[in-house]
């Protein structure tokens, strides 16, 4: 393999969005919860073999992590929107540092930046914007979970930031494939819309 960079993907981040254990692992807490997404499931392998290509060609592998951070007391400060949708996430779930916090193992070792996010969108709060411009990245191919949530939030706003913009649609997961689909037609107005196969081909 050339040790030169592809000059595409040298200016390219995935940006892989909360494939974490606590969302996806059967000791986590949404399946401790009882919200299993089997969909999301097939994600980790799928999206580590991009990662592979990506880094093989000079690009950057940023992951984010829904953090839930503890108050002064230890609790988690969820916000009313979430504790709503998801009421049984407790103390220690999505803690910073901790192990359901954390990448799933398929990504370890593949990720060069991690950012912790506390909302939908990797953007909002994070140093994410920073770490892209500073690293001279102008296209990010965006997955992960949920389509409809973390996915398309990230999405919409690395368009508001003038970032080439790809979703990889196999590469995503929603609690549905009817709201998954739906939410891939509605990014095809600011994103492009890939698979992980077409983007892996486009750095070669």
């Amino acid at each position: 393999m050339s040790e030169t960079k592809h000059p595409i993907a040298a200016r390219t981040a995935l940006v892989v969005i909360d494939l974490q254990n606590d969302f996806l692992d059967p000791r986590g807490a949404y399946a401790r919860g009882g919200d299993a997404n089997p969909p999301a499931l097939l994600l980790p392998a799928r999206v580590a073999t991009v990662a592979r290509a990506l880094k093989a060609a000079g690009g950057m592998v940023v992951a984010s992590q829904f953090t839930l951070w503890p108050d002064a007391a230890g609790e988690p400060m969820v916000s009313p929107h979430l504790k709503a949708l998801r009421p049984y996430l407790a103390k220690g779930d999505f803690a910073p540092g901790s192990w359901g916090q954390a990448n799933v193992d398929a990504l370890v070792g593949l990720v060069d930046v991690t950012v912790s996010k506390v909302a939908y969108s990797a953007f909002f709060n994070t140093q994410l914007d920073w770490v892209l411009r500073r690293a001279g990245i102008d296209t990010v191919a965006v997955c992960g979970i949920v389509t409809n949530g973390g996915v398309a939030s990230t999405v919409r706003d690395a368009h508001m930031r003038d970032y080439r913009t790809l979703v990889l649609a196999d590469g995503c997961a929603a609690f549905g494939e009817e709201r998954h689909q739906t939410s891939l037609a509605d990014m095809r107005n600011v994103a492009e819309v890939t698979d992980c196969a077409a983007f892996a081909a486009s750095l070669r």
